[in-house]
């Protein structure tokens, strides 16, 4: 069952982010709590949005998204932040559940796009999500700012 997430699922979020951490071979990287996680995506302000999926009442998936704005299009899209599921339920079809939901929400609201990045090593998710229709960006190349270089630019 695929949901929208609610603020008590704040604490299980945050444990399939770092999972995923894990996963993605930089375990030491996640330095959010469960507080931030209720801030910024169920406060007033919210960032962002999360779905999860439940086996028997426990949260076993996250997908964490937020609305994109393309000034090419003109019109909103979704960025895919995060998309994970544990291990031993992975292959009963939570992942393209997740990118449909999304797909519907993007159709529904009448965005044009429906983007994400994925590690360049983790063939499974590119074969799937090229199995799904989704295309690489080959141009492009994602670029971050962060830490000493984001205070040093903001003259911090």
């Amino acid at each position: 069952m695929i949901r929208e997430a609610t603020v008590a699922d704040a604490g299980d979020i945050l444990r399939l982010v770092r999972e995923l951490a894990i996963y993605e071979r930089d375990p030491d990287a996640v330095v959010n709590t469960a507080e931030l996680v209720e801030r910024w995506l169920f406060g007033d302000d919210a960032a962002a949005s999360a779905l999860v999926a439940e086996v028997d009442g426990r949260v076993v998936g996250v997908a964490v998204w937020y609305r994109s704005y393309s000034t090419w299009t003109g019109v909103p899209g979704i960025y895919l932040e995060d998309l994970f599921v544990e291990p031993k339920h992975r292959g009963h079809g939570f992942g393209k559940a997740f990118l449909v939901v999304l797909a519907r929400i993007a159709l529904d609201r009448g965005y044009q796009r429906f983007e994400w990045v994925v590690l360049d090593w983790n063939t499974p998710a590119v074969e799937f999500y090229e199995a799904l229709g989704a295309r690489p960006m080959k141009q492009w190349s994602t670029y971050r700012l962060e830490g000493e270089g984001l205070a040093a630019l903001g003259g911090r």
